[in-house]
């Protein structure tokens, strides 16, 4: 399944949650997502967001065992049906959105629990979603940088090239234009 639709059925499913077992489980879901995600996007992603991307699967992967939940330990994640990242942006951008949703799902559940052990375990968790997310954001400033340094090159491009292009000249008076080599 594509990432950004990925993205968007966790982030359908912890919406429709009721409970905390529900939440406790799509937040390792979101976690294994995120960690699935990096890891692609290390790989194969573009090469100025690669090193960021490493990072991100290593906190997905090092938080996924911060909640006790059975899917965690059967292994039964989601994410394992990522096939395809076609837009990076657009799914970081989601990811973003889903790992904060996550994180105050998490919030809500330590508030409520009088349990220690749930309540550190969200605690972790809480810090791992929010340690993603920074990665995440750092991810698409990164992007945001990139389409900057492609549009100050265009727009010096244009002025080097003149009002005519390439040519320097409304009638191509370059001597190629006048037909010399």
């Amino acid at each position: 399944m594509e990432a950004e639709r990925l993205v968007g059925v966790s982030r359908r499913a912890l919406a429709q949650s009721r409970g905390t077992p529900d939440i406790i489980a799509e937040a390792w879901q979101a976690q294994a997502l995120a960690q699935a995600i990096g890891s692609r996007l290390a790989a194969d992603g573009p090469k100025a967001l690669r090193a960021e991307a490493r990072g991100l699967s290593e906190i997905g992967g090092r938080s996924g065992g911060a909640l006790d939940h059975p899917a965690a330990r059967a292994g039964v994640a989601r994410a394992a049906q990522l096939s395809e990242l076609a837009e990076p942006r657009s799914t970081l951008t989601g990811l973003g959105a889903l790992l904060g949703e996550v994180g105050m799902a998490l919030v809500g559940v330590a508030c409520e629990t009088d349990e220690q052990s749930l309540y550190w375990q969200c605690m972790e968790a809480i810090d791992a979603a929010d340690e993603s997310m920074d990665r995440v954001h750092g991810m698409l400033r990164r992007l945001d940088e990139q389409d900057r340094e492609r549009q100050q090159d265009l727009e010096r491009g244009r002025e080097r090239d003149g009002p005519y292009g390439a040519a320097r000249g409304p009638a191509g008076s370059t001597a190629a234009g006048r037909g010399r080599p």
